[in-house]
């Protein structure tokens, strides 16, 4: 995060070089679920709080370097509340949605949010809803649907709440991604005011509702660490940058690759198995992905 093209975003001179750095913040966020296994036992505010703190603290050591940064931070009230609004409101909505109702149900639900992202674009000013983009985004959410399939069962009033939030949460991010676009003008090293300002709200919910456990062992703080230099610190610099300048359609549509390159990763560390759903899902998915990005791929070939 140290380096100007990713902070910031005047050094990237064309949208497919921001539709790639967007891209690797998928890439980052399908180690999430492998990641977050490995910090162990850490309840699920307190592990906000310490890594989007570590995400904020590396993005302002990047500021020593470049002090005029530290501009970026003075922006208008609107802006606060559509960064911190959007980082801190999902996170609380998905944490919420997993503590009343079951992971796999929820994250399905949750997953609405690259489908909305995608719709939500039609409605930004420039921007043109092809069926192709449609089409793709349809199809990674067939993909994300048969990746869930068969953990899903009977549910109960007492989990409806936690369906009710992680619904919530897809529009959630889904509008902050979308509204980003509109605030172009707010570089994204402001992103890392954003970040420590939603560490302090984690913190002070941890401190109403948990009990602090801290990690135990050496490979725990390393995974902590990680998580917040990676999927919770560079990921949302990366995010910033292919919302504002890159393709959104072609992102969004993308964003079905993440769970499934995290059910991926989960495999390879040996808390998931391979089945014939994760095969087919890869190919929808994967599918889906090629035929929203139909306009970038073809103007590569010519």
């Amino acid at each position: 995060m140290a380096a100007h093209d990713l902070l910031g975003h005047d050094g990237l001179n064309s949208d497919e070089t921001a539709t790639l750095v967007g891209l690797t913040a998928i890439l980052m966020w399908s180690l999430l679920s492998v990641m977050t296994v490995a910090t162990g036992a850490i309840p699920a505010f307190q592990l906000a709080a310490m890594t989007f703190a570590i995400g904020a603290m590396v993005a302002f050591a990047s500021f020593l370097l470049r002090p005029a940064a530290f501009g970026a931070l003075k922006q208008p009230l609107v802006a606060w509340v559509v960064g911190v609004g959007g980082l801190f409101g999902y996170h609380a909505l998905y944490f919420l949605a997993l503590r009343f109702a079951p992971p796999a149900e929820a994250g399905l639900l949750n997953y609405l949010w690259p489908l909305l992202i995608v719709l939500f674009s039609s409605l930004l000013p420039g921007e043109r809803l092809a069926v192709h983009h449609i089409i793709g985004a349809l199809l990674g959410l067939a993909g994300t649907v048969l990746l869930f399939a068969g953990n899903t069962g009977a549910f109960t009033k007492e989990q409806i709440p936690g369906f009710a939030a992680a619904f919530v949460a897809a529009f959630v991010w889904a509008a902050y991604s979308v509204m980003s676009r509109r605030l172009k003008a707010v570089p994204t090293d402001a992103v890392a005011g954003f970040c420590l300002a939603t560490a302090v709200l984690a913190a002070a919910v941890h401190m109403m509702v948990e009990t602090t456990v801290w990690p135990v062992t050496s490979l725990q703080w390393l995974a902590v660490i990680a998580l917040g230099i990676g999927p919770v610190g560079a990921a949302f610099f990366a995010w910033d940058i292919g919302m504002k300048r890159g393709d959104i359609r072609v992102l969004g549509a993308a964003s079905y690759a993440t769970p499934l390159l995290s059910t991926a990763f989960l495999i390879a560390a040996g808390f998931a198995k391979p089945s014939a759903n994760i095969a087919i899902a890869a190919i929808l998915i994967a599918g889906g992905g090629l035929i929203a990005a139909k306009d970038m791929v073809l103007r590569k070939r010519m």
